[in-house]
């Protein structure tokens, strides 16, 4: 299959594009190298330096490669960010969004994935979370994103385009071959941020509350090993061009682990001290998330099988010792 990743040179991305090209999938990176990095990109992978917002520039790319799929994952992402800066998560997620959704129609591209959150759910109404869970972002990114799969919903109906919209949980840990080189760009994601506290680049690191109903206090999240997500796409992409059906699906670990716990963890495995301070909470923080992935292992036949927590987190010293 002829596929276009936008977003292909990020840390998710890049992980994706890899996928792709080991399972004999021809792919061409869409990225306009503002998180992304040129480290990140394959040889046998096509490259276009381009812009979500450049419309004709996206459209003339999907319309001259004859694309089966395009794959978004170009996106805004911190949810705490989101709340501040609500203008750029307009921009870079809701229009950027559109642009793309209306070139791929326009370029009669029938398919396509999107890069969706678990931050749709907002606050949990009973755990694990499924896909019937009611969808009530607290936070800004998981409204753009909730917005977004009403869009796609809506094309669907009205242009036939299918897509297969990826309710990513907390996406953690770096290729288990270690052939992804970049390290994610200002992260703000727990595990990187250990990380980067472990290697020296931050003195410490903050955590967020730690008076939340949880066993340590702090709260706890369901962290899927970034290898695990980029076969979710793949398989993802199959079921919606095999069957020609549209889906919204959750991609997790079904295991849940505190702040407490994965920094723990860091410091028995890396052997670092990793200084932590405890800070105030962060707005739109629930206190636990984890996923029920059952109609994924229904539909997709795919399980997180890389995401036990000394993977995620082995994986990932590996990579910020390079």
């Amino acid at each position: 299959m002829n596929v276009l990743i936008i977003g292909g040179a990020g840390y998710i991305g890049s992980h994706v594009t890899r996928e792709f090209l080991d399972i004999g999938h021809n792919c061409t990176v869409y990225d306009n190298l503002s998180s992304g990095l040129r480290e990140n990109l394959f040889a046998d992978a096509k490259f276009i330096h381009g812009d979500i917002h450049d419309y004709p520039l996206l459209l003339d790319v999907l319309k001259t490669s004859s694309f089966s799929a395009v794959v978004h994952l170009a996106a805004s992402k911190a949810a705490g960010e989101s709340m501040t800066n609500p203008a750029k998560y307009s921009r870079n997620n809701i229009s950027g969004t559109i642009n793309i959704i209306n070139a791929v129609c326009e370029a009669n591209v029938k398919n396509i994935v999107f890069s969706s959150s678990a931050a749709v759910y907002g606050e949990p109404q009973y755990l694990p979370i499924d896909e019937n869970h009611p969808t009530n972002p607290e936070n800004f990114y998981g409204f753009t994103k909730l917005e977004i799969e009403r869009l796609l919903e809506w094309y669907d109906k009205l242009k036939g385009m299918r897509f297969a919209s990826l309710r990513y949980f907390n996406a953690a840990g770096y290729d288990v071959k270690g052939r992804i080189k970049g390290l994610e760009q200002n992260p703000a994601n727990l595990l990187p941020i250990i990380m980067e506290t472990a290697v020296g680049l931050r003195k410490e690191m903050q955590i967020f509350g730690n008076d939340y109903d949880t066993n340590d206090g702090t709260c706890i999240r369901d962290y899927i090993h970034v290898s695990d997500l980029a076969c979710g796409h793949a398989k993802a992409l199959d079921y919606i061009d095999k069957n020609n059906k549209s889906i919204k699906i959750n991609l997790g670990s079904e295991n849940g682990f505190s702040v407490t716990e994965v920094l723990e963890s860091a410091r028995k495995i890396t052997g670092k001290p990793i200084p932590a301070k405890i800070t105030e909470r962060r707005s739109g923080d629930p206190a636990k998330l984890t996923a029920s992935c059952s109609l994924a292992q229904k539909l997709l036949s795919w399980k997180a099988v890389h995401s036990d927590i000394d993977t995620l987190i082995k994986t990932s010293w590996e990579a910020y010792q390079k």
